[in-house]
């Protein structure tokens, strides 16, 4: 299985059974710690420029290859994320929410059909991903604002009035942008949500399985890699999330770990998964 295929295909599994929640990083083996140590060549300038400039062409790409077909729905978050039905001061009030990264709408749509009193902007750096969410039949100008988005670069603001938003989600979609931009991107989503508001966040954390499967040559900074189609991803730590987020304006909620193991039936083995799960507060 390619990396990426092993990467999203268990991110997007219905369920998470044989989970838990841990404050420390996993402990890796003697064979894993070498693998890590021994893993010093970066690809070039000239290739990591290339990757930067092109990262909107490969995701458009990737969903080209894929179109709707490759994540499944996450009907998971309102259980890992009460605040998707508990954020409300009164019943019936209208949950606004923003997904940074709605791919082609694989959690906007479970949400939609859940929830009758919750409106969804949706953005996301693939055009096409965003034209998959405006054809898929759920979607419904009333309910959803689908749109284009460079989240390190683009002004929210532009299409989001400003302190008006109760839920941004970073689902998986953190990782994929440059560390250096990250920043930015976190930046920008602050200013779109109301005092108080909440970032629900969730994405690969330090020493996930898939780090580790990266062979030689897909490094491209300290826990940063490239897939072969040119896809970038993150491993995140606890520390260093918590620090780009508390300089975006945040406080911590909640910022864990969350530790399980999944079988790989085809080659016959069982993987340690692991994710960081994370809630931030805009200060009121």
């Amino acid at each position: 299985m390619s990396v990426i295929g092993e990467l999203d295909s268990v991110e997007s599994a219905t369920g998470f059974p044989n989970q838990s929640i841990d404050q420390s990083e996993r402990t890796l083996t003697l064979e894993e710690m070498e693998k890590l140590k021994n893993d010093m060549v970066l690809v070039s300038d000239f290739k990591q420029l290339k990757l930067e400039t092109e990262a909107q062409k490969n995701w458009d790409l990737f969903y080209k290859r894929n179109t709707t077909n490759f994540f499944k729905d996450r009907h998971w978050t309102t259980r890992e994320f009460v605040e998707l039905k508990n954020c409300r001061e009164s019943e019936g009030q209208k949950l606004v929410l923003l997904e940074a990264g709605c791919g082609v709408g694989n959690c906007i749509f479970p949400l939609l059909e859940e929830d009758l009193d919750i409106f969804i902007y949706a953005c996301d750096f693939s055009p096409r991903a965003v034209e998959f969410v405006k054809q898929n039949p759920l979607y419904c100008t009333e309910r959803c604002l689908a749109f284009q988005c460079d989240l390190t670069k683009d002004d929210l603001h532009a299409t989001v009035q400003a302190d008006t938003v109760d839920v941004a989600t970073l689902i998986f979609v953190l990782s994929t942008i440059h560390p250096d931009k990250m920043q930015q991107a976190l930046g920008n989503i602050f200013k779109i949500l109301k005092p108080g508001g909440i970032v629900l966040f969730r994405d690969y954390g330090l020493y996930d399985h898939a780090m580790l499967r990266f062979k030689s040559g897909h490094k491209l900074g300290e826990n940063f890699y490239v897939r072969q189609d040119g896809t970038r991803s993150f491993f995140f730590s606890r520390e260093y999330l918590a620090s780009l987020f508390q300089q975006a304006g945040f406080d911590a909620l909640v910022n864990e770990y969350v530790l399980r193991e999944t079988v790989n039936k085809k080659e016959g083995l069982c993987v340690p998964r692991v994710f960081l799960q994370s809630k931030f507060r805009k200060p009121s």
